[in-house]
Formats: structure tokens, C-alpha cells, sequence
């Protein structure tokens, strides 16, 4: 087997790196995606009218009670019936970001629910709007007290870009099959994508985990 991954890796090198490109480009695009709309879905759900609040609820039972192909699936075909027409890595990073847009919301609705209201009402006192209230106070603590679970949907995000395999975005599963179809060393280019993932996902982790050490509020333990 060795040999045969050896040969892979020197012959479809360049088309795997290309495949490791437009993986990486669905993940970052679909992770701003989702962290932009989570952030307003969060904000919405703890200091909105309660009109807001529901609709944003919606939203996130929505994303999360369904399955993620389900909705790539209804962004690529459901789309064009109506007019708009989207190429595979668009409607990828649409889809996935949509669905990440649920998670992330809750991990930054979970941390600003986690700020202590005393400094709150002292804001308050000091004469600060709800505004600057949350721009200035909650946000900046909550940011930081989610880091662990929003690096970790990076890194989630990465894995689940695979996804985008089913309509023929050339990510890195993709361009692994039509190798393992050229070839047909299906069981040898598919251990190559794993430890493709597995390597990336460690540089990933410890990325994130360097982020988390830098950003951590100093005497916060998660």
C-alpha cells in the first residue's frame, strides 16, 4: 500500500492540493458566513422585541433539526427554480454557512447569557445605554468566552466541507474520487484523503488552541 500511495501523492499531487484549495476556501468563506449571521441571530435572541426572538429561534431549530445535505441540496436545486443559479462552491459555502449561522448563534447566545447581570445593572447606572451596553461589555467577554466552541466549528467546518462532494464542488473528496476512478486504488487514495483531514484538523486544533491561549480572560475557567 505504501508504494501505491506514493504514487498517488506523486502523480495527483497538484490536482489533491487544488482539491485542499477550494476545501479550505468553503470552510473560511462559510465559517464568516455563519460567525456574521450567528453574531445577529445571538444579539437578536437575548435583546430584541420578542417578534425578533421567534423569528430567530425559527431560524435555528430550523438549521439545526435538519440535515445539512438537506439544506446544500435545496440551495443548489431548489434556487435555480426560482431564478438563481449558483456554481457548486457557491451554493456549498451558502448552505454550510447558513447552517453554521445556527451553531455558532448558540454559542454566543450561551455566553452572553453566561455574563453576570450585576455588571450589567452597573452599566446601567453609570448611564450607559443598552447600545454600548453590548458593544462595549458583553460582546468583547462573550466573544471570548465562546473562542473554544467557535474554533472548534472551524474545525468542524473543514470535515463537513466534504458534503460538498454531492454537487460536484472540486473540493477534496471530490477530486479524490475521480482519482480512485482513474486509478482504482479506491482504498488507497480514500486512506490518503483521512490522513489529508487528520493532518489539517491537528494544525487546525492547534491553531485554535493557540487562539483560545491568547484570548482567554485571565481567572475565566471553561
Amino acid at each position: 500500500m505504501i508504494n501505491e500511495l506514493l504514487y498517488v501523492s506523486s502523480k495527483y499531487g497538484l490536482l489533491l492540493l487544488e482539491g485542499l484549495r477550494t476545501t479550505f476556501i468553503i470552510t473560511i468563506a462559510s465559517y464568516a458566513i455563519g460567525f456574521a449571521g450567528g453574531l445577529c441571530i445571538a444579539i437578536a435572541r437575548v435583546f430584541f422585541h420578542k417578534i425578533l426572538k421567534v423569528f430567530a429561534g425559527v431560524y435555528v431549530e430550523l438549521f439545526r433539526g435538519t440535515p445539512m445535505l438537506v439544506q446544500l441540496f435545496f440551495v443548489y436545486y431548489a434556487l435555480p427554480e426560482i431564478g438563481i443559479r449558483v456554481d457548486p462552491v457557491t451554493a456549498s459555502i451558502i448552505a454550510i454557512g447558513l447552517n453554521s449561522a445556527a451553531y455558532q448563534a448558540e454559542y454566543i447566545r450561551s455566553a452572553l447569557s453566561s455574563i453576570p447581570y450585576s455588571e450589567i445593572e452597573a452599566a446601567y447606572s453609570l448611564g450607559l445605554t443598552k447600545l454600548n451596553i453590548l458593544i462595549y461589555i458583553m460582546l468583547p467577554q462573550a466573544i471570548r468566552i465562546a473562542i473554544p466552541t467557535l474554533t472548534n466549528e472551524a474545525i468542524y467546518l473543514f470535515k463537513y466541507s466534504s458534503i460538498a462532494y454531492f454537487v460536484t464542488a472540486s473540493e477534496l473528496m471530490y477530486v479524490g474520487k475521480l482519482i480512485a476512478t482513474r486509478t482504482f486504488l479506491y482504498v488507497e487514495v480514500y486512506v490518503l484523503l483521512a490522513l489529508l483531514y487528520i493532518l489539517f484538523s491537528i494544525v487546525l486544533s492547534e491553531i485554535a488552541r493557540y487562539i483560545e491561549g491568547k484570548l482567554q480572560i485571565p481567572g475565566y475557567v471553561t
